[in-house]
């Protein structure tokens, strides 16, 4: 194996963390601010891109955080590694509620395609790359743009997902339609498109955009319940306005509300 290989074990419910235990020179690369606590004996070191092509000198290392700009994701990722005597544990928290979902790649061929902010740690040696999209369509309305994140390797990744996820294992020609934001990722033989929703009542007024994000088998397509776009867009609508009120739930309900109130502004 190119990656180094490592145990883990997932703790908790809703707000997650992966515990990860490294043999002697046993590494894990993570992204920035997903640390959470680590044993004595573990050395921590800021690269540059994914830490793939440290060996092939400076030009490896410039196109390797070259990928990451394109991504939105920062120049560097830190690595962790085991430089003490015996076992040491090292642990990386979810940035939000959701479950942690382990990706082993060698059971899926060496690749696995996800969402840009999916991705919180892998095995030493594991490749993050970009997955550009071949089409205009799915590049402007698929969700997640023309780029996204591509694991490449024979070693174990880690992601996080919104809410609760759903593992689907597509058969040939099997097609799944699914909401733009909650395409977590899915393997490399699935075919990744988007559809219009078709209709003016449900362009106008279904509130569920105006694309779906349809995949075709085989593979295996992995969903999330709660998009962080969803979650974050609640947060805002609790917000209060400037004078302590919040905004409403519905555009007609919610400005109802305000004018029963006494509260005319809009």
């Amino acid at each position: 194996m190119n990656a180094h290989e490592i145990d883990y074990e997932i703790h908790g419910e809703e707000m997650q963390y992966v515990e990860i235990e490294l043999d002697p020179q046993e590494g894990v690369v993570a992204e920035s601010g997903s640390f959470m606590m680590m044993d004595t004996g573990i050395k921590m070191d800021t690269i540059f891109g994914d830490g793939s092509g440290q060996s092939e000198g400076i030009l490896g290392k410039i196109f390797s955080a070259g990928k990451r700009i394109l991504t939105g994701e920062s120049l560097f990722m830190t690595v962790f590694q085991n430089i003490g005597q015996g076992k040491k544990k090292i642990s990386f928290a979810a940035p939000y509620p959701g479950k942690i979902i382990p990706i082993d790649l060698t059971k899926y061929g060496g690749k696995f395609v996800c969402q840009k902010d999916a991705f919180l740690c892998a095995a030493k040696g594991v490749q993050v790359g970009v997955e550009f999209s071949r089409k205009l369509g799915r590049g402007l309305f698929g969700g997640e743009g023309f780029i996204m994140q591509k694991l490449e390797g024979d070693g174990l990744s880690f992601l996080h997902v919104g809410g609760t996820v759903a593992r689907k294992e597509l058969k040939v020609g099997e097609l799944l339609k699914i909401d733009t934001g909650c395409l977590v990722g899915f393997t490399k033989e699935v075919k990744y498109d988007i559809e219009f929703v078709g209709g003016i009542r449900n362009t106008v007024f279904g509130g569920e955009g105006l694309f779906f994000a349809t995949l075709q088998g085989p593979g295996v397509v992995y969903v999330q319940s709660l998009p962080f776009s969803r979650l974050a867009g609640r947060i805002i609508q609790s917000i209060p306005r400037q004078g302590g009120k919040s905004k409403g739930e519905g555009s007609i309900l919610g400005g109802l509300g305000d004018i029963l109130d006494g509260d005319n502004r809009f």
